[in-house]
């Protein structure tokens, strides 16, 4: 099992989850980015460089993810593309995507880009706070426990 980071916009908040996370569980961690992304020295944790560009990160995920594998992302298309290959997706307020919640949220995703491309001013996200960080938390330990167990049975 891999835990694919899409490191270009996470939260230092969750960055801080995952490493702690990753170390405690044993599980190889890859930050994917187009910026470079320290990290703490562990056999663990890895950063991924990509070439500069605005879905380079998303496409190296897509590529090199693998059903087991978990990945943590608040780019809707690129959660779209991994849970359609059965790779469970977990945005940094700890909402993770089914094949039902991703279709939503893409098409909620697309009218407000076209309200914003029809220059209606449409507002940002409320700011990342303490919630979401224990939100996120909470997701990514039961869903790293779930994958982890299935990898124990299935002995991939």
């Amino acid at each position: 099992m891999k835990l694919w980071i899409d490191a270009d916009a996470v939260p230092a908040p969750v960055k801080e989850l995952i490493i702690r996370a990753a170390i405690k569980r044993g599980v190889q961690t890859l930050f994917v980015s187009d910026k470079f992304v320290r990290l703490p020295v562990s056999p663990l944790l890895s950063y991924v460089p990509v070439e500069r560009g605005p879905d380079a990160a998303d496409q190296r995920i897509v590529e090199s993810a693998q059903p087991g594998d978990l990945a943590v992302t608040q780019d809707i298309p690129l959660a779209a593309l991994l849970v359609a290959k059965g790779i469970p997706a977990i945005d940094p307020r700890g909402d993770l995507h089914t094949a039902n919640s991703v279709r939503e949220r893409l098409s909620v995703r697309n009218f407000m880009e076209d309200l914003r491309g029809a220059g209606l001013a449409t507002g940002g996200p409320a700011p990342f706070n303490a919630r979401d960080r224990q939100r996120f938390a909470d997701a990514l330990d039961r869903e790293l426990t779930r994958l982890l167990k299935a990898e124990a049975v299935t002995g991939r």
